[in-house]
């Protein structure tokens, strides 16, 4: 087993032999055997143990137990005791989210000040076995069916290579000591019930369950690396970025078998959820324009030709008044700058509006443009809808709900941004330009 343990770390490359190692030690089977084989192989090590008042004396005893051990074998020791009830019943979780989250919580804390360079847990192959077979159960992905990461972070798991069989069978021979756990005997937990109750029966027709199932991981770990690199080349090859915009071509996207699962795995990360992806590509293919998408940070919007995906604005944009003293102003996410420049001379950078400063009456109103709104554009004589100028624009979907508009009295002064109106140019009979520049907040 130690020539093992040895040869997974290095073929895994899961620390070096100079790292010190924080041990996530409870007192039983595993990660005994766990402790014991970072000793012989001459780690740098300390136990950590978590005392989360749910077995009453037991918990005590594993406590007392790991202690005892550490003390005699020199080891530095950390414990601490968690009031998982009452947190798991502030936060809304499960006992168990709730021991992890608090475990977690303090092994990190640990690393920092003891300066230890990972953390291992004691998970093994009957756990990864678990694992996937209740991750299938719930539906979940081939990311998710790859198991427990061996490494991720700073945590390392190095393990995963030995059955719940060899390592007691381990320990009976080293003469390692452990304490059992009574409720790993309950079935009322979904992983005990998997480990009680279905996977004995699938043990009956393949007894050698779990090496095959190691294998198998070892072939979703492949397939789920090609994949992978699939997904980032179509990715590369479909969507571009617009700004902070993710914008996803449309009639691509068709073409392929499954477009729904692959702008899932795309907008994952943006919140969308698999259903709601399904949805988007078969609007898509239906031919919606219009259509939008929520997620709680991500809209996304289908147009004629893209989908379009971008941050909600968090910011509410309520009504401004500009007086004529302002030098700025801010709606939603953004600032406006004012300033009154003698003369008639014509700003020629686009990212500066003029106009002539006595054909404006104060207080200005900036507010969001509604689909009523129209204006004349500057170098036109005909009035205009603010929305078919934005169409004119190829202003996208998304754009378009963070576009506003100044106006002097009931007029159109600047759709800011884009384009002031005619009426309130600057010719040369100006005396005062009112020049004014948007910004998105810093």
């Amino acid at each position: 087993m130690l020539e093992a343990f040895q040869q997974y770390i290095r073929e895994h490359d899961l620390l070096g032999e100079t790292d010190r190692v924080l041990l996530a030690v409870s007192g039983g089977l595993d990660s005994m055997v766990m402790l014991h084989l970072f000793r012989a192989a001459g780690y740098t090590v300390g136990v950590a143990h978590g005392n989360f008042g749910l077995r009453g004396g037991e918990s005590e005893g594993d406590e007392a137990f790991v202690e005892s051990y550490c003390r005699k074998h020199a080891l530095p020791f950390y414990s601490k005791r968690f009031d998982t009830k009452n947190y798991a019943e502030s936060h809304k979780l499960s006992v168990q989210m709730a021991a992890r989250e608090l475990r977690y919580a303090w092994f990190n804390d640990l690393l920092l000040e003891g300066h230890y360079h990972w953390l291992a847990t004691a998970h093994h192959l009957n756990d990864n076995v678990e694992t996937v077979l209740l991750r299938w159960s719930h539906g979940s992905g081939l990311d998710q069916l790859t198991g427990i990461p061996r490494k991720n972070d700073r945590i390392i798991r190095p393990l995963l290579f030995a059955s719940r069989e060899e390592i007691a069978a381990f320990a009976r021979s080293a003469g390692i000591a452990w304490r059992e756990d009574t409720s790993n005997l309950a079935t009322n937990y979904q992983r005990n019930f998997m480990r009680h109750e279905v996977i004995p029966k699938l043990k009956e027709i393949n007894p050698s369950l779990e090496a095959t199932f190691s294998l198998s991981l070892e072939k979703l770990e492949g397939a789920y690396e090609l994949m992978r690199r699939g997904l980032e080349q179509l990715r590369d090859s479909m969507t571009r970025w617009e700004g902070k915009n993710l914008v996803v071509d449309k009639p691509l996207l068709l073409l392929l078998q499954n477009p729904g699962y692959i702008l899932y795995a795309w907008l994952r990360e943006y919140g969308f959820e698999y259903e709601r992806c399904k949805q988007m590509a078969a609007a898509a293919a239906d031919g919606q324009t219009g259509t939008r998408f929520l997620s709680v940070s991500h809209m996304a919007v289908l147009d004629r030709e893209t989908i379009l995906i971008a941050p909600r604005d968090r910011e509410e944009y309520h009504d401004v008044l500009v007086e004529d003293w302002q030098d700025k102003a801010a709606l939603g996410p953004w600032v406006m700058h004012f300033r009154q420049l003698k003369g008639s001379e014509i700003s020629k950078d686009p990212g500066l509006a003029t106009v002539d400063y006595s054909k404006v009456r104060f207080p200005l109103l900036w507010r969001k443009w509604k689909p009523g709104d129209s204006f004349v554009p500057l170098g036109m004589k005909g009035s205009k809808k603010v929305s078919d100028f934005l169409i004119d624009e190829q202003v996208s979907l998304a754009d378009k709900g963070r576009v506003t508009v100044l106006l002097s009295g009931e007029d159109i002064v600047w759709v800011a941004g884009h384009r002031i109106a005619d009426r309130f140019k600057v010719t040369p009979q100006t005396r005062t330009v009112l020049a004014m520049r948007l910004e998105a907040h810093k």
